[in-house]
């Protein structure tokens, strides 16, 4: 491209040369041609009328005056009436321009000068015209190259770009170049890379939540049927498997708002619930994975509850809360129901150490972790509360107490709907 714009540059600098240098060189030729021949004529006027002053004064013709009025290059021939012809300097050999006047007593003046004046006159002329001509094509290959490289360098960068987000690194430039075409494109191009970032930000951090998401009831699924597989009573099988079906359906769902929330974080499927079923599911699918490391799990609060949400989505928080408890806490976990205000509340706390003092609220940003976990599952866990109008929160570090809150609006719930608040059984 550099080599194209080069050559279309300099191409047309010389035929413009071309044309307005010939036009220029012939103008020239005539104006000086014709300068000379004046100069010649008024010459030779210029010498008539000094010969005529003389000749009317009856005074001699003085040839040694005559010749100082003449240049040094010139001819000239003068002849009086009644006198012998008079020659001032040496007559040109080859072309010659020539001037004549001729007086009123008759004298006649005759200046000649050589055409070769006039030939070096153009020579310089035309060697001068060269050099202005030399020096735009200078300037104007110049101009072309610096042209060339604002132009083909930008192009450059721009495939460059383009092959890098070919490659997968979508890191927009932010490089202008002060040509708007350019500029366009260069902006079209850093647009497609945040786009394509964020595209394939939502698909690693889809395929992070899915792992974490998976994991849980993929575990838990795995101890139920391991326990089927060490038993010959027909109702624990029965009852194992009952559960271990529901578990299926749970992890279905789990992938289903995965793929729900990739499309559009923003589609809720928020509908009114019972509570205690929700804590009841999560306490018997995780009793197992209490009893095998000797903890226990307990439920307490008010009963009957009711609240607005996505049943799967208030297990899946749940789930995360519970096992975060069971990975980084201590003694017994206990999930507490209560009302406050127009929000339904469910407080997960355990007996152990705590969130560390140096991590606090941070502990809901992703990877952050108090110990060599993904550090993701706390932050997917608030976003699933968040997708339905809820939070999570932090409301005690030490001992940890996690607390998700509900909205109630929906359908109006009051207390006379709801049951008391009381202590409900160990699980």
């Amino acid at each position: 491209m550099r080599r194209r714009l080069i050559s279309s540059t300099l191409a047309v600098v010389l035929v413009v040369i071309a044309v307005f240098g010939i036009s220029l060189v012939i103008v020239e030729t005539r104006t000086i041609s014709n300068s000379a021949q004046e100069s010649v004529d008024s010459e030779a006027l210029r010498l008539v009328s000094v010969i005529e002053s003389r000749v009317a004064g009856h005074e001699p013709v003085d040839v040694k005056a005559l010749a100082e009025q003449i240049g040094p290059e010139r001819f000239a021939q003068i002849t009086v009436p009644g006198s012998d012809p008079i020659v001032i300097g040496e007559r040109p050999s080859g072309g010659v321009i020539r001037g004549t006047a001729t007086g009123e007593e008759g004298e006649r003046v005759t200046v000649e000068e050589s055409r070769s004046t006039v030939t070096r006159e153009v020579g310089r002329t035309l060697m001068i015209i060269a050099a202005v001509a030399l020096l735009a094509v200078v300037a104007a290959v110049l101009l072309a190259v610096r042209q060339a490289n604002r132009l083909a360098s930008p192009l450059t960068d721009l495939a460059e770009t383009a092959e890098r987000l070919g490659s997968g690194d979508p890191r927009p430039r932010h490089r202008r170049y002060g040509v708007p075409e350019l500029d366009r494109v260069a902006d079209v191009l850093d647009a497609s890379a945040e786009r394509i970032a964020r595209m394939l930000t939502a698909e690693r951090r889809l395929a992070a939540d899915a792992s974490h998401q998976l994991r849980t009831p993929l575990t838990a699924l795995s101890m139920r049927l391991e326990e089927i597989s060490t038993t010959d009573d027909p109702e624990t099988v029965k009852e194992e498997a009952t559960v271990a079906l529901t578990q299926v359906e749970r992890l279905t769902d789990v992938v289903q708002r995965l793929l729900t929330n990739a499309r559009d974080p923003r589609s809720g499927s928020a509908v009114d619930f019972d509570v205690d079923e929700v804590v009841k599911q999560q306490i018997e699918e995780w009793r197992p994975a209490y009893r095998s490391v000797g903890r226990a799990i307990v439920c307490s609060g008010k009963q009957g509850m009711r609240a607005v949400g996505t049943p799967g989505a208030v297990a899946q928080v749940l789930a995360a809360l519970i096992e975060n408890s069971l990975m980084h806490g201590g003694g017994t976990v206990a999930l507490r129901t209560r009302v406050t205000g127009n929000q339904a509340v469910i407080e997960v706390t355990d007996e152990g150490h705590g969130v560390p003092a140096d991590l606090g609220a941070r502990i809901f940003e992703r990877t952050i972790s108090g110990r060599n976990s993904t550090g993701i599952g706390l932050a997917v866990a608030r976003d699933l509360a968040e997708a339905d109008g809820g939070r999570l929160e932090l409301l005690q570090q030490q001992p940890a107490v996690f607390a998700l809150f509900l909205s109630r609006e929906a359908n109006g719930l009051t207390e006379r709907q709801e049951g008391p608040e009381r202590e409900r059984p160990i699980r």
